[in-house]
């Protein structure tokens, strides 16, 4: 089938009123400011950070004592300079817009974020030492949870739970340094990957455990503590969403669970709101919505359906 080259006349037309809405519905763009940071580099950070996290194991098979600080150092400069340009966009961009939100004329002129971004950037990559142990809990944890596992490499090559939790520890790592959108960018990337949305500010502690993965959610304001394992489909949420006089969403409210330690949760279940707590070594069974305050060392099912079997009509 041919071209209509006549058609194509339409085409500075399109153009025209597309830029018009950029007025128009001025929201969903970003012109005439500073770069926002970048989710293609931001993926970048991840990659090179699983490096140094689980070094041997990714681009770099040939690792070992003799050159592994040569090789870690060059990842740990890249990385200095790439978190500090990306973090230095991403505060500079919150800044200039709560300075807008306020009706300043010329906001922020005296702050370096350049500046700002690297003290972050170099407090974060302080903290990887710390990380690397925590993250080895989780990958205990996997181990010692799940009889499928036959190794250590097994869960780091393999378990999309494990990487998951890994991205979910850098990205909450960011943002209890302050760091805006770069958490999120980070968190909402393995989710696409995994299948598995766990939120940046959400408090997790060590030895934790999600088993196959696919359809978790934890919110932003859920706290669990060490020892604790999921399955696949397990939402930790909410259970309403207040609003103000004005009718606008409260925000900075818990709005999820507290899960103690020992807890595990089965397949499907749903646990919600803020002032819900699953006590210690406590389980949920599978396809269980609970609501309520669970005490410690209390199992909790639904009862079983009735199931009826009759003969196929042929």
């Amino acid at each position: 089938m041919a071209t209509d080259f006549r058609r194509k006349d339409e085409l500075a037309e399109i153009t025209d009123r597309i830029v018009d809405t950029y007025c128009d519905v001025a929201d969903i763009n970003h012109l005439g400011h500073c770069p926002l940071p970048s989710p293609k580099v931001v993926v970048g950070l991840i990659d090179d950070l699983f490096e140094v996290l689980y070094p041997g194991y990714r681009r770099r098979q040939t690792l070992h004592l003799g050159n592994v600080t040569y090789y870690v150092g060059d990842l740990i400069d890249t990385l200095h300079d790439v978190l500090t340009q990306q973090i230095a966009r991403a505060i500079r961009h919150e800044a200039m817009r709560d300075a807008k939100a306020r009706g300043e004329e010329a906001p922020c002129s005296d702050r370096d974020f350049e500046a700002e971004g690297q003290s972050i950037a170099i407090d974060f990559l302080g903290s990887l030492p710390d990380l690397r142990r925590l993250l080895a809990t989780d990958v205990q944890a996997a181990y010692d949870g799940d009889p499928a596992a036959m190794s250590l490499d097994e869960i780091i090559f393999c378990y999309p739970g494990l990487e998951a939790i890994t991205v979910y520890r850098i990205a909450n790592k960011l943002h209890t340094l302050g760091v805006p959108l770069i958490p999120r960018i980070m968190s909402e990337w393995v989710h696409n990957r995994t299948g598995i949305d766990l939120h940046p500010s959400a408090t997790i502690g060590p030895s934790f455990f999600i088993d196959h993965g696919t359809g978790v959610v934890i919110g932003g304001t859920c706290e669990i503590a060490e020892n604790v394992k999921l399955y696949q489909g397990v939402t930790l949420g909410a259970l309403s969403f207040p609003k103000d006089d004005a009718g606008q969403l409260v925000r900075g409210q818990k709005r999820h669970p507290t899960i103690e330690r020992g807890v595990v949760i089965y397949a499907n279940a749903t646990v919600l709101g803020g002032d819900t707590v699953v006590g210690e070594n406590s389980v949920i069974g599978a396809s269980v919505s609970l609501m309520k305050s669970v005490p410690a060392n209390t199992i909790v099912t639904i009862e079983k359906p009735n199931l009826r079997f009759r003969d196929k009509v042929a």
